[in-house]
């Protein structure tokens, strides 16, 4: 009978306790590299803060929470709505900017945010592309010309004639210098190849309320915040900014049937993250906003505030802001364009 060796038999052993070593430290560093996937594909899990830059009660505010809420069902997670407004979104673009990059704080921006503040703020402590990773664009608000119900005009050739021959007779409100409504008003302008008085209020509340009292004779407003006055009569509509009729208003012409294709201004809205946020909460995301605007529940809701559903995902989005971007700066240079 043969006996193992006592060193023949310290070194089998040796090595099998080597080789079981070298496994568990594979299996750790496995272990290891996987939490961080697993983590990410298990977001969230825990509530998701979206930062709305617009006060309570607003179209913009108004989006955010309508889509905030069927966010939350399919994410399974509640996003909670905080409202940070203030210099024009800057305030709450730039608490996003600097937020940690984990998916659990996003901001639901707009064309102010991305575009027309860069175009006219020279401070901005966030950058419109450096600072976000955009997700999708989630609907889109059109901007409708006003005038009110005394002043005997009704389409864009007899407010094109109008503003072309007594300019000095002629003013418009918006909701505040620099914003939407006011490069919105300029692209106008140019169009028709006129300069008339800019009135900036501080909202649109009130500049409705001095349009309907004939302090100013023309606004240019969100069909939004248009729809119930048209409906009682109290203002009459001219045309609509975008490309195509509104759905709210499809009676309303647009500038471009009326001759003027160059005026195709909206208030889009995006959803976007910290730069650095992980491609997988990214995407999950993206597939998340995608259901939600698809939803029937969803457009008719969005339709009902005069915003026009319109998902647009991350690269189209990225897209918008890089092409309207300089637009914004020529419109702000031409027009003198100055934040409040």
């Amino acid at each position: 009978m043969n006996t193992p060796r006592p060193h023949a038999l310290n070194r089998r052993s040796c090595c099998a306790v080597l080789a079981g070593l070298a496994g568990l430290a594979g299996l750790a560093a496995c272990l290891g590299t996987a939490a961080p996937a697993l983590a990410q594909s298990a977001y969230p899990v825990r509530p998701v803060t979206l930062v709305v830059p617009y006060p309570p009660g607003g179209s913009a505010d108004t989006v955010g929470r309508l889509v905030g809420q069927r966010l939350s069902t399919e994410l399974g997670q509640p996003v909670l709505i905080d409202n940070r407004p203030g210099a024009g979104t800057a305030v709450g673009a730039a608490f996003v900017a600097k937020a940690s990059p984990d998916g659990y704080t996003l901001l639901l921006g707009s064309g102010s945010t991305f575009t027309m503040n860069p175009a006219i703020r020279q401070n901005l402590s966030y950058d419109a592309l450096g600072s976000f990773e955009p997700i999708a664009i989630v609907g889109r608000i059109p901007l409708i010309l006003l005038v009110n119900k005394d002043v005997p005009i009704g389409n864009v050739k007899e407010f094109a004639a109008a503003v072309r021959a007594t300019p000095d007779k002629y003013s418009y409100a918006s909701f505040g210098a620099g914003t939407s409504s006011h490069f919105t008003g300029e692209i106008i302008l140019q169009a028709v190849g006129a300069k008339i008085m800019h009135v900036p209020y501080r909202g649109s509340a009130p500049a409705m309320t001095d349009l309907i009292g004939g302090q100013v004779p023309f606004s240019v407003d969100t069909v939004t915040a248009a729809i119930p006055q048209l409906k009682g009569g109290k203002v009459k509509a001219i045309a609509v900014t975008t490309r195509q009729r509104s759905s709210q208003l499809p009676q309303v012409p647009t500038f471009a049937e009326a001759g003027y294709p160059e005026v195709d201004a909206d208030t889009w809205i995006m959803l976007v993250a910290p730069k650095g946020t992980p491609a997988p909460v990214r995407e999950r995301l993206e597939k998340a906003l995608a259901k939600v605007i698809a939803m029937p529940e969803t457009k008719a809701a969005l339709q009902l505030q005069g915003a026009e559903p319109a998902f647009a995902g991350a690269a189209a989005s990225r897209a918008q802001i890089e092409n309207e971007l300089p637009l914004m700066r020529a419109v702000a240079r031409r027009a003198n364009i100055q934040a409040d």
